[in-house]
């Protein structure tokens, strides 16, 4: 396990919308590059990148051309590993965005594929041996796109076809299994991709659908998680403080099978949704209904949460981390539909809970969620991508571009928030993050290790409240004072960071409303 990852609070940076130092409209390296001091200064000490390699950017850069390659728009391979200098430089550490499961059709492994009779990665992807298919209908594939005589499985967009692991139970023919020499091609050529980055200075990888390799795979992913174990051996064997973090959001099977970390996601009996994303829209996107637990005015409790929160620390808790999120590029801001208490709130829960937190660029300041157009196949999602909002200059910071040339337009309120205008309020969500992460960082008991205890949370309760080791954590997103009595505290505990008001006094806890505190114990 790298040892950095006990303080680790990552950053996670989609880099189109971050930057741009060239005037074109679109983020760069060197926008990075320019801001790791104030993300350091905010308290977070290592990155995620979304996919930054050539790419025709039909899927946002989750379609790859080149995994060796950068694209232009964000500058050269000489630019990505200066990047990684500078972040070194300030004891930060960078995760590139790795997408195992699929390619661009437009990759050179593809296009040689596709051929009618390819002499070259014949097994690379997935094709049927003949022109239709009439078979499983579970399987999703793409036919008359090529000379091949076959159909191709894709993972996700038409133009993203799967490489080929091979398939646990395989019930066809042309249906490779995952002990197949194409199959494990795939895999090696996979770890050359990795070896490639690590070499170049990279500290490891963020997994794009980590559990979509394997194909006809059974309920635990048996078969892909043999695959991503091989690959942590060669890690652990000659880059042993790379981290891996997977999109899979079952840590009970990911950290068990090479990951390091693994993000709480929407995925899985909303356990994590229903903190700050349990509501309803009607068909215009409108929110007509709101039970997320940090929202004031439910009545929601966080039991949910915890439901399947808990069996996953218990279970997973000697073999890796679980991520919370405060959101990320594929989910909308919750700011959607949370004020910036109620986001401080949730702040204060996710930065002081177990595991490896991430925060998402913008999240910050509370950056909200707009209606805009679909950009590079983000649809619904596009609207959490939008620029990183510095100054109240032109374009918020972002671009001296025309604002028809950028990437994504920003956000035109006349009080949309930016870093600028919150650093001079000492109130402001951007300096409650900074304190947050301010205290993680000076306590190990606050940290990524597994020390968490639930003192107290209950059906209909809206408080709740933790233990950390040294320190009881207590929150109340309510709008009605909160009394809990009875904790196994047995004396006064000194408040090291409050959000309104509150005490902790033998074994009796006081919070009021919309308040979060921690004290020391």
């Amino acid at each position: 396990m790298p040892k950095w990852l006990e303080d680790a609070v990552f950053y996670e940076i989609y880099p189109q919308s971050f930057l741009d130092t060239n005037g074109d409209g679109i983020g760069d390296f060197e926008g990075i590059i320019r801001k790791l001091d104030y993300i350091g200064d905010l308290g977070c000490n290592a990155l995620w990148l979304n996919p930054c390699f050539d790419s025709p950017f039909k899927d946002a850069g989750y379609d790859v051309r080149d995994y060796k390659k950068t694209a232009s728009r964000y500058g050269t391979n000489d630019d990505l590993k200066r990047l990684f200098t500078e972040a070194h430089k300030r004891n930060m550490r960078v995760l590139l965005d790795l997408v195992p499961g699929h390619t661009s059709e437009e990759h050179p492994w593809f296009i040689e594929s596709s051929k009618a009779e390819p002499k070259e990665y014949r097994n690379r992807y997935i094709w049927s041996d003949s022109w239709i298919y009439w078979g499983n209908s579970a399987i999703r594939f793409v036919a008359g796109e090529a000379e091949r005589n076959g159909v191709y499985i894709i993972n996700f967009f038409k133009c993203q076809p799967a490489l080929n692991y091979g398939f646990l139970y395989p019930s066809e023919p042309w249906q490779l299994p995952v002990d197949h020499p194409d199959s494990i091609a795939t895999r090696e050529a996979l770890k050359d991709i990795m070896r490639f980055w690590l070499d170049a200075g990279c500290d490891g990888f963020r997994v794009d659908m980590a559990d979509s390799l394997v194909k006809n795979d059974d309920e635990n992913k048996s078969g892909t998680a043999a695959i991503w174990r091989d690959i942590r051996a060669m890690l652990d064997a000659a880059y042993p403080e790379a981290a891996l973090v997977s999109e899979w959001s079952r840590p009970d099977c990911s950290l068990k099978n090479g990951f390091h970390m693994d993000f709480l996601l929407d995925h899985e009996g909303g356990g994590y949704k229903s903190l700050v994303r349990n509501y309803k829209c009607d068909r215009e996107g409108r929110l007509t209904e709101d039970a997320s637990y940090f929202k004031k005015e439910s009545n929601s409790d966080i039991t949910c949460f915890l439901e399947q929160y808990m069996p996953w620390y218990e279970s997973t808790k000697n073999d890796g981390f679980i991520s919370l999120i405060t959101g990320n590029h594929d989910t909308p801001r919750i700011s959607r539909n949370l004020s910036p208490r109620e986001l401080a709130l949730f702040y204060g829960m996710a930065f002081t809970m177990p595991g490896v937190p991430f925060l998402y660029y913008g999240d910050e300041i509370g950056m909200r969620y707009l209606d805009v157009p679909t950009k590079e196949g983000g649809y619904t999602r596009t609207g959490s991508r939008t620029p990183m909002q510095w100054n109240g200059g032109r374009n918020l910071g972002f671009s001296e571009a025309a604002a028809d040339k950028l990437y994504l337009p920003v956000d035109s309120s006349p009080n949309a928030p930016t870093v600028d205008a919150q650093e001079k309020d000492p109130d402001s969500l951007l300096n409650t993050v900074r304190a947050l992460l301010r205290l993680r960082h000076a306590e190990k008991d606050l940290q990524s290790k597994a020390n968490l205890e639930i003192l107290y949370a209950g059906k209909g309760s809206r408080p709740a409240v933790y233990r950390r080791g040294s320190f009881v954590v207590g929150l109340n997103p309510s709008a009605e004072e909160a009394r809990i009595a009875e904790l196994p505290v047995p004396h006064r505990g000194t408040c090291v960071f409050s959000i309104g008001t509150g005490s902790l006094d033998t074994g009796t806890c006081m919070l009021g409303p919309q308040s979060f505190a921690v004290w020391r114990v």
